[in-house]
């Protein structure tokens, strides 16, 4: 069975999120949605909240891509994460040079700590290459529309839980 690995904090989910999971669940058999906790980053959303979304999300494209599609928390290292759910392959979405700068490092450390688990870049598609759930949080948090970036359950959870 071929397993992958999507981490991310995915507060909120957005639709670029979503269409890294839709491509990357073509590729394997079951796909791992790895919600890291990451206080560091001050979470607006629980991970209870973010764990819920994602799942509700990800309902519709395990029927529709076929594959198993199950959410994660984890805490660890991603390489030991990726242990943890047996995957061979950990899957990252690439939106501007920047992200790629950061990630080809994480991978050489990724490497360096196991080198039996391989990354896979799907870069984003046109339309979502601006989406960041930083911005999208910024964007609500100022009571800007974010529809265009999120699904509307999501867009209904940031409205309530920005007030």
């Amino acid at each position: 069975m071929r397993i992958g690995l999507y981490p991310g904090t995915f507060d909120p989910i957005t639709l670029g999120h979503i269409d890294i999971i839709r491509r990357a669940a073509v590729m394997v058999d079951r796909l791992v949605i790895g919600v890291a906790i990451n206080r560091d980053k001050g979470p607006l959303f629980t991970l209870e909240e973010r764990v819920d979304m994602i799942e509700r999300e990800c309902a519709k494209l395990s029927e529709q891509t076929g594959a198993e599609i199950i959410v994660h928390p984890f805490e660890n290292l991603l390489i030991d994460c990726a242990k943890d759910v047996g995957a061979q392959v950990i899957v990252r979405g690439l939106r501007a040079v920047a992200d790629f700068e950061y990630e080809f490092q994480m991978v050489g450390m990724n490497r360096a700590l196991d080198d039996s688990v391989e990354t896979v870049f799907l870069m984003a598609d046109a339309g979502h290459q601006a989406i960041a759930s930083k911005l999208v949080k910024e964007i609500a948090r100022l009571g800007g529309d974010v529809r265009k970036f999120v699904t509307p359950p999501v867009n209904a959870a940031l409205r309530e839980k920005l007030g």
